[in-house]
Order: structure tokens, then sequence, then C-alpha cells
């Protein structure tokens, strides 16, 4: 076995790929961006070497780094991780060039099924079904535009070198067309560095399912049965399960057989994920391969009872697949959750900031495969590649961690997912967890009506109105904002302790002590009272809280246990800056404390111009200087977090002045143009 290894990758398949490497008694090299430098992956390696700025075209992406410190440090293969240079044959023939092992499929099989549209000519030639489309060279817009009338809308264009919902757009009519293919192919160009794009027929309510595949060098393949990733937004996976339900035993044959073909067809050699779409009748057509370890491959490691990353490690150095086609079976149920640094309210833009406060679910640790001693996998697993404290910065994808469950039956690993989703807390950004928890709970996914569209066909039920905050949240919030001003009280009279005048803690002569609090929250700004207003009256033996009894049972650090009344409310609360967290009955609640010094003097800010939703590029102008536009017109278009994100009219107006030109840095917030509304 090797002795020694490098990751070229971050985030959490790093650390999961130097764990499954410790184990197995390997050293491990991390490289990482000036932006990295105390990420979790570093720590987690044996040795860390700096291989560029932030960027990552200068750091991750510098193939020929990478290799020069391999050798440096004597190790002797290279794993790729999954996005960066995973799939890129170039990149792993100049390992072999190197004398280094690139622990991934041979440059020949990535070249053959790395490009969707060489894929599906092979597909077709082994008379795999494909969906109707164009996946030939030819890249002109107007023939392209002239293929997507051809087949008929709606249409879905993908990058032909793609992955992760990049570079992708689904077009409604052919009006649309020309737009929507210069947007993919800047996406695409920018993403992977080939504007290529192929067209094909957009199916309505199909299902996403993929099989995993495994080959060695002796000629053996088999397949890990298989996933559902129906549910996605803007074509990214947000919730992954295994096996997919509804699946008969006969179909999960036939797409194995089909993939184990597909990957035969290329010499394949490691894992790999062939990619299905599948109508609601159980027909299912050929989408892509793609030649790497998959982000939702623990719900796969989870129900086999295998550790995919060590039978990486254990192909590439030239053993024999671990087991046979006849040796696997399923056991359980599976499902994966993508944390996100996002916000799903606001079209799931992207959030950036410190992780201040982060509580996760009690976890089993991962070993083996998820599968312990006694046989049983783990119940609840975390992959995670940033702690509290980390930052998540505008440079690389925004998930904070995959939260992986496994349940006896589907049932119960929904229910072990509803749990550990109320159990998560972060705090310092925006996230996607109670998103994922209405998701998880909603009569869609439990029901199983899985399909692509799914979020879209759901939208009411997965993003209700703001609901107010209830009474015992209020109390919670109320109780650790007067219990941080009493020890504060108590460190600064200190020095003298038995001048009651020098009491800052309520006390009073011969009264109680009586004061107004006020928080507001989204829903409180909405309505006439647009706050929520305690009415505080401080006692010996605890308050009263709007005339209600209010006392301290106990408090653990942030967890407080207080009862309103007859009342018992327990949660954690967690103050960052003038916002108070709470998390109380598996919700989290954002409170906004009104101080009424904190604010004097301040003014309102300057309106009529139009901001940056997020730091980002301007990648597009698409107005000038005293252009009356349009409500919803695209004004500009940024880049970030490898997403395209339009800024548009938000009624009809004159642009006054443009502020920003292509290629301009902006920051959070940042004015992008003058806009007067007509």
């Amino acid at each position: 076995m090797f002795t020694k290894i490098l990751i070229a990758n971050r985030g959490e398949i790093a650390c999961r790929v130097a764990a499954t490497a410790r184990r197995m008694g390997m050293k491990t090299v991390a490289v990482y961006s000036e932006a990295d430098a105390n990420a979790k992956h570093v720590a987690a390696c044996d040795e860390a070497v700096l291989i560029g700025p932030a960027a990552a075209k200068e750091s991750y992406l510098r193939g020929d780094k990478i290799i020069a410190v391999a050798l440096a440090t004597g190790a002797q293969a290279i794993h790729p991780g999954y996005g960066f240079l995973s799939e890129n044959a170039d990149f792993a023939d100049a390992c072999a060039k190197a004398g280094l092992v690139f622990i991934g499929p041979p440059a020949s099989a990535m070249r053959a099924m790395g490009s969707k549209s060489a894929a599906k000519s092979l597909m077709e030639k082994a008379k795999v079904p494909l969906v109707p489309g164009y996946h030939g060279e030819v890249q002109d817009a107007d023939f392209l535009h002239a293929q997507a009338d051809k087949i008929g809308y709606p249409v879905l264009l993908k990058a032909s070198a793609g992955g992760g919902g990049k570079g992708m757009r689904v077009i409604e009519n052919s009006a649309d067309f020309k737009a929507a293919l210069a947007s993919c192919k800047r996406e695409a160009i920018s993403s992977f560095g080939d504007d290529k794009v192929l067209a094909e027929k957009y199916l309505s309510r199909p299902r996403h399912i993929e099989i995993q595949v495994f080959a060695d060098m002796l000629g053996n393949c088999i397949y890990l049965f298989e996933r559902d990733c129906s549910v996605q937004r803007r074509h990214q996976k947000v919730l992954e399960e295994a096996p997919a339900p509804n699946m008969p035993a006969e179909r999960r044959a036939a797409m194995g057989e089909a993939a184990v073909a597909a990957a035969k067809a290329v010499g394949y050699v490691g894992a790999g994920t062939v990619e299905f779409i599948a109508n609601q009748d159980g027909s299912f057509y050929f989408m892509e391969m793609n030649t790497r370890l998959q982000v939702e491959h623990p719900v796969t490691e989870m129900i086999t009872g295998t550790d995919l990353v060590e039978w990486q490690l254990r192909v590439a150095f030239g053993e024999a697949l671990p087991k046979r086609q006849h040796e696997l079976a399923i056991h359980g149920h599976a499902i994966e959750a993508r944390i996100y640094a996002e916000n799903p309210e606001k079209g799931f833009l992207p959030s950036i900031g410190t992780l201040r406060h982060m509580h996760t679910p009690d976890a089993v640790a991962f070993a083996l495969g998820g599968v312990q001693g006694s046989g049983v996998p783990a119940a609840v697993r975390i992959d995670s590649g940033v702690r509290q404290g980390d930052a998540i910065s505008p440079f690389y994808d925004p998930m904070i961690a995959k939260l992986i469950v496994w349940g006896a039956d589907r049932r119960e690993a929904l229910a072990r997912m509803s749990q550990a989703l109320a159990e998560y807390q972060i705090v310092g950004l925006a996230s996607n967890i109670a998103f994922l928890k209405r998701l998880v709970e909603g009569a869609a996914f439990s029901n199983a009506d899985l399909d692509t569209g799914l979020i879209e066909r759901n939208q009411e039920q997965l993003f209700p109105a703001p609901r107010p905050a209830p009474p015992g949240a209020l109390a919670l919030a109320a109780v650790a904002l007067i219990v941080a001003e009493k020890e504060q009280a108590e460190a600064q009279s200190a020095n003298h302790p038995s001048d009651p005048w020098g009491n800052a803690l309520g006390w009073r002569l011969n009264s109680a002590f009586q004061r107004r609090l006020s928080f507001t929250d989204e829903y409180a700004q909405a309505t006439e009272a647009k706050a929520y207003l305690g009415e505080v009256e401080y006692h010996n033996d605890g308050w009263l809280l709007n005339r209600q009894p209010l006392t301290l049972m106990t408090r653990d650090g942030l967890y407080l246990s207080v009862k309103l009344g007859d009342n018992a409310v327990h949660g954690t609360v967690r103050r960052d800056g003038e916002l108070f967290h709470v998390f109380t009955g598996g919700e989290h609640y954002a409170l906004h404390y009104n101080d009424p010094m904190a604010h004097a003097g301040e003014a309102e800010a300057e309106g009529g111009r139009l901001t940056a939703p997020m730091p980002g590029k301007v990648v597009a102008v698409l107005v000038g200087a005293g252009q009356e536009v349009k409500k919803g017109d695209p004004l500009v278009i940024m880049e970030a977090m490898k997403m395209e994100h339009t800024i548009a009219a938000p009624h009809d107006g004159l642009v006054e002045e443009i502020l920003y030109t292509v290629g301009d840095q902006v920051a959070d917030g940042a004015p992008l143009l003058a806009f007067k509304a007509v």
C-alpha cells in the first residue's frame, strides 16, 4: 500500500480522505490556498503546503504546482477528491508522466465520458436509451438555436464538460434561447474552461437516479446499487437517498447492468457514477457519467457497509475489488442533506461569513464504511470541512457539511433526519437548515412523490409566510439578555459589593424595577406592531414578563431552561451583536434586540441604488446610463461562487449612472448603478 498520498482538494472530502488514509496507515499531504491557511483539512493532514492565492485557478486548479508539491514531499499518489482536477484527463496524464499514481480512472476513460456529447454518442452506439437532443460539435449560436427549435421546448442546455448544475439552463421558448445560451457559455467557460454545450429535450417530472459503479485493474466491475437524487434546486442536488424509493428489483438490475456495461466500454477503473433520468413510468435514459467519487457517496456506504474511499486507495494500488457483485446487499435506508451557507428565501443566494456558533447533532463516529462492530450502521454521520469559528468565503462552494442518517427503513430514516436537522444550529451566516427540515417533513418527500421539480411544485409549503415568534422564544431571549447584563454588572461592581447605589442588577428601594424590552423579526416588521414588546418586572426570585411569572430554572452555557407561567421552555440562545438566535422546539428564531441607546443619530441609507446581493465579479452590464428600462429587465450580471446572478429592474425606471464595469470585483451591498423610478 502507499506510504504517503497528496490530497489535491479542500473541504469535507479532503478531511474524509485524510481520515481513511490514516486508518490505513498512510501519511497525507494537504495543499491549500491563501484563503484556506487555517482550514480544517490543513489540520487533518500530516503535512500542508501553500500553493497559491484564493482564486481556484491560481491554486487548486494548478496541476503543475500540485504535482511539484507531491514530488517534493515524497508522495506516491494524488487523490483529487471531487471537483477541481478530479475529472481532468490532462492532469491524470501529467501525474503518470511524473511517476505519480492518479487515484481515479484512466485519462482515456475520462476523455470518453468527460464530454457529455461524446459520452452520449458512445452510449448511442451501445444502444443505451438517450433523451432526444443534439450532442454534436457544431457550436454556432444560430445552428444551436435551430436544433433547439427542432427538439421542441422546453429545452435543456448543458455545459458539455460540466457538472453540479454549472452551465445549465432550462429554456421555455425560442425567444429566450440566445440570451440563455450566452449566459450558459459564460458560466461554462468560467467553471470548466470549456464553453461547449449540448441541447436536449427537457422532460417533465423526471427522476434523477444514478448508479454507483466500481472497477479494478483486473477486469472486475460491479455496481453498488442506486441513489435517488431527484430533489434539486438550480440543477444542484439538495437531498439524496439510497436505495431509490419504489425501485423494483428488475429495474434496479437493468440499470445496474447498463451502468457496468458503460463503464466497461471505456475501460473504467475506480469509483464512478452513471446517471440516468427516469420517467414516472419507469423508463430511463442515460444522462452522463461522472468519472469520480460523488458528493453523495456516503448514502451508498451506509446501505452497503463499504468505505468507498478505502476502495479507491486499494484499487489504485493494484488490488482487486474487496467484494464481488453477489456479495453486495442493501441494508436499510440512508438519506443525505447538504447543509449550505445560503438563503433559500432569497433564491438560494450563497451567504458568506464566520460560523460564530455551530452545534451539530450527536453523531456516531464513522468507521469501516459506516458499519460499527455490532453490524449496525451509524445512525447519524456528519462529513464537514469546517469548524466553529471558520469562515465561509466567496471563493469556493458554500457547503458547510453533509448530514447523513441511516434507518432500518425509509420511515425511520426520515424521522432521524428530521430530528437531526432540529438539533443543527448555525449562527453567523444564513443557512438552509430550516428549509431542509420543511422539505424532509413535507408530504411530497415523505410520500416519495419525487421528481426534479419537487421544490418548484411545492413552493407554498416550502416557503411559508413568516410566523410570529412564540412567547417561549421571547422569554428565552429576555432571560439571556438579563442574565448577561447581571454578569456584566456583577463584574463592574466587584470592587464595591456593599454599595446598593452601585448595584446595577435591577434593585430598587421599596419598589420593583420595571423596564420594556423590544425585539423584532421579519414577521413583526411586517405588522403594525413592528416589534414584540416585553414588560419586565424584577423580583428577588425571578421576573414578571407581561405579568406572567418568569423563572430561570437551569443554565448550562448557552442552554437555558426557564418557566413562563405554568409552561417550561428549553433552548439555546446565542447572541451575535444585536441578534439573539433562539433555538427551541426544533425551530430557529432570530430576534433583533432594539436597544434604545444603540443607534442614536443614525440616518436612513441612501436610496435609489441597486446593490450587489453578495461579493462577486461583474461579468456583464446590459444597460447604459440614460437608458429607460421596464420592470424585470436585466441590468447587470454578477458571478459569485461560480454561479451567475442577474440584477433586474425592480420597476419601470431610468438608469442614471453605471458604477462598475465588466471585470470589477464588488463587495456585498455595493451600489451597482443609480436608478430612478418613473
